[in-house]
């Protein structure tokens, strides 16, 4: 299922985040892609309506078994891309900039093929 390029973002900070902090709010996020309160309310609201993450009475927020699926998929393409672009000499902010573009329109094919390029070059 093809999912708009800004809820794969919201996924993937949700994931971050849980790694990073455990518990996760709305205003994490905001805070974590500077985003306004209002903005992220919108957005949480749409991924709860779809299925993609689900809120507790309290705020926090977690990813479904479908919406970690997602931002596995995007954390996976943006991590293994943005370091492989660092070994090819990329400088590393313009290495994560360009990783986080790629890494939504970039084919499964195309990244299978990069990853197993990569992993012969480790």
């Amino acid at each position: 299922m093809k999912i708009q390029e800004s809820a794969e973002n919201y996924l993937e900070t949700i994931l971050i985040l849980q790694q990073r902090k455990g518990n996760v709010r709305s205003i994490d996020i905001a805070n974590e892609l500077q985003f306004t309160k209002p903005s992220i309310s919108v957005a949480m609201k749409n991924l709860r309506e779809n299925g993609y993450i689900e809120m507790d009475a309290g705020g926090l927020i977690t990813l479904t078994e479908k919406g970690r699926q997602i931002a596995e998929t995007i954390y996976e393409r943006h991590t293994l891309l943005s370091d492989w672009l660092q070994i090819l000499g990329v400088d590393p902010k313009i290495a994560a900039e360009d990783a986080c573009r790629i890494e939504h329109v970039i084919s499964k094919e195309s990244f299978e093929a990069i990853k197993r390029h990569a992993g012969h070059q480790k």
